[in-house]
């Protein structure tokens, strides 16, 4: 039998489906590939699969634990490895947006890594953004390989299948998506002129610093954080 929901619970189930169908609205995916999921009490919950994301409802959100165990009626996504390995190996994940958005899974096919072509590719915790080896889809051997590919980093592109990112919150993943897809066809883009000068290491450090206060406002920077950007003098109402 399955638990009753807290008050919490239901909201945060249509957040995931809205965040899941913004996946094809966005183009980041197509028909059901894809998937999506946020932490949840002592575990998470996670699309089902197979299902359409127009057809999603509420209590076909599966609930799963961090040993691998779900309740319900649904079968969890075949990707759900991913996103529990991602939450035991982060505190700080809160959701996590799997995807095959098309330039960022073009890139997978070569397995090339995003360098730092782009000041941005820092968005996503790191000076690149790096392809994981290949393995076969739904298995922990994809797992093992994403969170090797992964380190410290929120997002990583999935060899020859697609990509992978995680946030605090389901807009954050989301954004990530995006993010990393707009970088893939920026990228890929640039190639066809020729190979993109990068940025050189020392540079790309000194972003990374700024980007712990990127998208923040001033209350929010904590106190030692490197500003965004050079902060302007206030002044009187």
């Amino acid at each position: 039998m399955t638990a009753p929901m807290s008050d919490e619970e239901p909201a945060l189930r249509r957040d995931i489906i809205e965040t899941a169908r913004a996946l094809p609205r966005e183009g980041l995916t197509k028909g059901t590939s894809g998937n999506v999921s946020a932490r949840w009490g002592g575990g998470f919950l996670v699309t089902p699969s197979g299902v359409p994301y127009d057809a999603l409802r509420e209590e076909m959100i599966v609930p799963m634990d961090l040993d691998g165990g779900y309740r319900g009626d649904f079968l969890p996504s075949s990707e759900w490895r991913m996103h529990l390995d991602i939450y035991r190996a982060n505190e700080t994940a809160g959701a996590v947006v799997h995807c095959h958005s098309p330039r960022a899974t073009a890139l997978s096919c070569l397995r090339r890594p995003i360098p730092a072509f782009h000041y941005m590719v820092a968005v996503a915790g790191g000076d690149t953004i790096e392809c994981a080896d290949y393995a076969t889809f739904g298995t922990a051997e994809l797992s093992e390989k994403m969170i090797a590919a992964l380190g410290t980093r929120l997002a990583c592109l999935l060899a020859n299948h697609g990509q992978i990112a995680y946030g605090p919150t389901l807009a954050k993943a989301l954004w990530l998506a995006g993010e990393v897809e707009a970088l893939a066809d920026q990228y890929l883009s640039a190639l066809i002129a020729g190979e993109p000068v990068l940025l050189p290491a020392e540079e790309m450090e000194r972003v990374l610093k700024k980007f712990s206060s990127y998208g923040k406002q001033a209350d929010e920077i904590a106190q030692g954080e490197t500003p965004a950007f050079d902060m302007p003098a206030k002044r009187g109402e």
